[in-house]
C-alpha cells in the first residue's frame, strides 16, 4: 500500500487504460477520482467496485470536460472538497479523428488539439497551486509513441501527443523546486476502444508483427508504468517520457500496417 494516504485524480477514468490505471492505484491504496465525460455509468460503477471502508480507500466519479479550462477547474476543486485532496493527477483523456492530413477536416484537428493537449494543460494548470502550497506531488500524462514517431492517418493524434512530450519537459523543470514531479507514459499499441482499428482484423495481424515481442499491450501493463511514477520508487525522476511498446520504438518501419 505505497500510497495509502493519498488521493488520485485520474481524467478519462471511466474506460480501457484509465479505468486500469484507477484501480492500479486503488490497489495500492490511493483513494481516486474518476473523471468521466459521457460514460456516467461506467465510471460510477467503477467508483462503487473501488471503494474499500477497510483499506480507507475512496472513490468518486466526477464529470468534466478537461477541454474546457472552467470545467477543468471545478473538476479539481470538486475532487479536493469531497476527498479532501489531490496529491496525484493522471491526465489520460484523449480522442482520436484518425484521416490522412489531405482529407482532414480543421474540426478534427482541433478537437484532438483541445482534448489531448488542451486537457492536460486545463487540468495541470488548475492543480498546480495546490501542488505548489504542498510542497509535493506528482503528475502523470499519458502520451503515446506517436509522439515520438509518424504514423499515417495520425497528424493530429501524432501532433497532440508531441506537444504533450514536450509541455511534460518544460513542466517538470519548472515544478521541480516545488516538490513536483512530471512524467510521461508512452504506450505503444494497446487495445482499446480507441485504438480498436489498428488492432484487430488483418491490420492488426500485421502491426503485430511489426513489433519485436510480437504483442500488443494491455491496459494493466500500461497501468503498472503510470502507478510507479505516481509512487515513492521514482521518486528521482522528473521529466522522464517511459516508452511501454514491446519495443516498438526500437525498429524502422513505414509507419503503416
Amino acid at each position: 500500500m505505497r500510497l495509502k494516504g493519498q488521493t488520485a485524480l485520474v481524467t478519462g477514468g471511466a474506460r480501457g487504460i484509465g479505468a486500469a490505471i484507477c484501480r492500479a492505484l486503488a490497489e495500492d491504496g490511493a483513494s481516486v477520482a474518476v473523471n468521466y465525460l459521457s460514460s456516467q455509468g461506467p465510471a460510477e460503477d467503477l467508483a462503487r467496485e473501488l471503494a474499500d471502508e477497510d483499506s480507507g480507500v475512496r472513490a468518486i466519479a466526477v464529470p468534466g470536460d478537461v477541454s474546457d479550462h472552467e470545467q477543468a477547474t471545478e473538476l479539481v476543486r470538486r475532487v479536493i472538497d469531497e476527498l479532501g485532496d489531490v496529491d496525484i493527477l493522471v491526465n489520460n483523456a484523449g480522442v482520436s479523428r484518425d484521416g490522412l492530413i489531405y482529407n482532414m477536416g480543421p474540426q478534427d484537428w482541433w478537437d484532438v488539439m483541445r482534448v489531448n493537449f488542451g486537457g492536460v494543460f486545463n487540468c495541470t494548470k488548475a492543480v498546480l497551486p495546490h501542488l505548489m502550497a504542498k510542497g509535493s506531488g506528482a503528475i502523470v500524462n499519458v502520451s503515446s509513441v506517436m509522439g515520438e514517431r509518424g504514423w499515417i492517418g495520425e497528424a493530429n493524434y501524432s501532433a497532440s501527443k508531441g506537444a504533450v512530450n514536450a509541455f511534460t519537459r518544460c513542466c517538470a523543470m519548472e515544478s521541480a523546486r516545488f516538490g513536483i514531479r512530471v512524467n510521461a507514459v508512452l504506450p505503444g499499441f494497446t487495445p482499446t476502444d480507441l485504438v480498436a482499428p489498428l488492432t484487430e482484423g488483418e491490420t492488426g495481424r500485421s502491426i503485430k508483427k511489426q513489433i519485436p515481442m510480437r504483442a500488443f499491450g494491455r491496459v494493466e501493463q500500461i497501468a503498472e508504468v503510470v502507478r510507479f511514477l505516481a509512487g515513492p520508487e521514482s521518486a528521482y525522476m522528473t521529466g522522464s517520457l517511459v516508452t511501454v511498446d514491446g519495443g516498438a520504438m526500437t525498429a524502422l518501419g513505414l509507419g503503416r500496417p
